[in-house]
């Protein structure tokens, strides 16, 4: 199991780092808020454990601004913090289970084992939303601000790693390999085109511009 800790006290990461890695899993770990959600939007987890508060970005704002990209990740917070109204707090926030300080190692260790359990045995995501627009994987239908936007098969299926990455910069060679299936560049301004049409699909008539280029890069949807 891959797992991002993400906590400011040194020895408190330290211990748990070692504890998880001796149980067989890999962990990253940020020092940080900002650290963490840089952490979280370039890598892929399958738990991530995210103390409450920390200097530049506390837990909470970190796991809000994560659910409103899409990532969808098992959250355990830990947290000095144990009153009922800080625990539905953390909870309403998009954490999925919520430990308090001091803790026996034995028990976090077996709540990122049923975090992990339930998401591999949980209903199978359907509705992806990044900021204003929805999309409905079982309907086919997109929207934005509840405005329905007609998009072609290879249009939506771009749309949606786009929306799956929400917040990252995506190459080129991404999309060739993920959306196309191309291991190989066709030497083509297949993307371009198709990157066009998306974007004045679903940006225009609205206020703001969410399908970004990043110059020397490629493109980001911007939540």
């Amino acid at each position: 199991m891959r797992i991002l800790i993400v906590e400011d006290d040194l020895e408190a990461a330290e211990a748990m780092d070692r504890g998880l890695t001796e149980g067989g899993h890999a962990c990253v770990r940020a020092a940080d808020g900002e650290e963490g959600l840089k952490a979280a939007r370039d890598g892929e987890f399958d738990v991530m454990i995210v103390d409450r508060m920390m200097p530049k970005m506390d837990g909470v704002t970190l796991v809000e601004t994560i659910r409103r990209e899409g990532d969808q990740t098992p959250v355990l917070f830990l947290s000095a913090l144990g009153e009922i109204n800080d625990r539905v707090t953390g909870l309403q926030a998009g954490g999925d289970d919520y430990l308090v300080k001091p803790y026996a190692f034995a028990e976090l260790s077996a709540r990122v084992q049923a975090l992990s359990r339930r998401r591999e045995t949980g209903s199978v995501q359907t509705l992806l939303r990044v900021g204003e627009l929805e999309m409905d994987l079982i309907g086919r239908s997109v929207c934005r601000q509840g405005k329905e936007i007609d998009l072609q098969p290879r249009e939506f299926q771009l749309l949606e790693f786009m929306m799956r990455h929400a917040g990252q910069s995506v190459t080129r060679t991404m999309l060739l390999e993920k959306v196309w299936e191309y291991h190989f560049d066709p030497q083509t301004n297949v993307i371009d085109v198709h990157v066009s049409r998306l974007r004045s699909k679903i940006d225009k008539g609205f206020d703001r511009a969410m399908l970004l280029t990043v110059r020397g890069a490629g493109y980001r949807l911007e939540p």
